[in-house]
């Protein structure tokens, strides 16, 4: 067991796997200088500008470049430094890396990562400031990762990279410099296994990403109040993790469902749709969803945390949820 930041993890996982597997390269825009938060530190002394490869400024031409490459079987790691910024590669990720293996009949394959920074981080507004992992959850063939911890990002990191398809990466801006221990000693987990943070069986508060700690405290307020919440982090999105969740649900009787991203039509829905459809005998009153209100994140400090889901938003929907009728 080792300690580190979350990006520190994302660090060693990719220079493991670049050291172990010569087709591992890394393409984006200033990724030879270290990269916008520092994700590739050192690299271009370690691995050359052969595998360290700067690009245009053109998130098409960097998607569209790297699953040309992993057709041709390599493993690319895109950089696309920010989630709202990689909408630009819509085309060459949703129609061509994540449809060939289907449109080839299982002949080809896109074995490819793309790192998506997601999140409110330091006021940085509408346009860098986004959670859109519903959008790729939505797209047939795309894997979607959603790491909320140190030893998730290193193990889950190596195992994007090591997958056969197109993996849609999301790493929370703020949660790069966090501490956390690392187990790098541990068999790499499957996508698609959540995690148990904390055993409850009043209440089931389900979440990912950053808010994963929020969930967490919300679930210290409710002990306060004598209730035991139960806090599951998806890790995956896609696949998610329906046997856990509904498991969780039978024993609790009720279910909260909070995520950093917009409310409308987030991911939040589908988990609370298949618990109402395959669950709906355990529950004693409504599934809930937490989300941010359907506005572009502000730039100003006081409005943007007008669209923060806290721990105390989570808490207030878990105790309507408990005292319902």
């Amino acid at each position: 067991m080792v300690t580190m930041t979350y990006r520190d993890a994302a660090i060693r996982a990719v220079r493991e796997e670049m050291t172990a597997d010569p087709s591992v390269w890394v393409l984006g825009e200033d990724v030879q200088a270290g990269g916008v938060f520092g994700q590739y530190a050192g690299f271009v002394g370690e691995f050359g500008t052969e595998r360290i490869v700067d690009t245009p400024i053109s998130e098409a031409c960097i998607m569209g470049a790297a699953t040309g490459a992993a057709l041709m079987g390599t493993r690319p790691v895109v950089e696309m430094r920010f989630s709202d910024f990689a909408l630009c590669a819509t085309d060459e990720l949703v129609n061509q890396a994540a449809k060939a293996r289907y449109m080839f009949g299982g002949q080809a394959r896109v074995p490819l990562v793309a790192r998506q920074p997601i999140g409110l981080w330091f006021n940085l507004a509408a346009q860098h400031s986004q959670s859109l992992e519903a959008w790729y959850a939505h797209i047939p063939g795309l894997v979607v990762a959603t790491p909320a911890t140190a030893d998730d990002n290193y193990h889950m990191l190596k195992a994007a990279i090591r997958a056969d398809d197109p993996v849609v990466y999301l790493e929370h801006k703020e949660l790069w410099g966090q501490e956390g221990t690392v187990d790098d000693t541990a068999v790499l987990p499957p996508f698609g296994k959540a995690r148990i943070v904390r055993d409850g069986t009043d209440v089931t508060l389900v979440s990912w990403s950053r808010t994963v700690q929020e969930a967490s405290a919300a679930a210290d307020l409710l002990a306060e109040d004598g209730i035991a919440a139960e806090v599951i982090d998806l890790r995956t999105i896609w696949p998610w993790d329906r046997e856990t969740v509904l498991k969780s649900v039978e024993k609790t009787h009720h279910a909260v469902i909070a995520h950093e991203a917009v409310r409308t039509g987030g991911f939040g829905a589908e988990v609370a749709a298949t618990i109402s459809e395959l669950g709906f005998s355990s529950l004693k009153a409504p599934v809930m969803r937490v989300g941010a209100p359907r506005v572009p994140v502000p730039y100003a400090p006081n409005l943007e945390r007008e669209t923060h889901v806290n721990a105390a938003g989570i808490h207030q929907a878990a105790l309507r949820c408990i005292n319902h009728g």
